[in-house]
């Protein structure tokens, strides 16, 4: 399955010794690195793009996360996929933007 999907991540990391938002900032950017598109909202980031590629960023932010200081995360993911595999963010936001 590779269909083209949203998924929205929430990551909510712990550390002894940094800040939770300065590593919420390192997940995000391994979104914004990753090419894919996305939308940053208040409690959770929404990727668009194939499944698969999709599931490679959630498990590189988790390990950046780990290498910039988190001890340890919850991460938490919602996925809207539909049958015919095209789903875009315009779908839920357009008549808000």
């Amino acid at each position: 399955m590779n269909h083209q999907v949203n998924v929205a991540v929430q990551v909510l990391p712990q550390s002894k010794l940094k800040e939770p938002y300065a590593l919420v900032d390192e997940a995000i950017k391994v979104i914004n690195d990753s090419g894919l598109r996305y939308r940053v909202c208040p409690f959770e980031t929404v990727i668009e793009g194939p499944y698969q590629d999709i599931m490679s960023v959630v498990e590189k932010l988790q390990e950046v996360c780990f290498e910039k200081g988190a001890d340890e995360m919850l991460v938490y993911l919602k996925i809207q996929n539909r049958k015919d595999g095209k789903v875009t963010i315009e779908d839920k936001m357009e008549k808000y933007d």
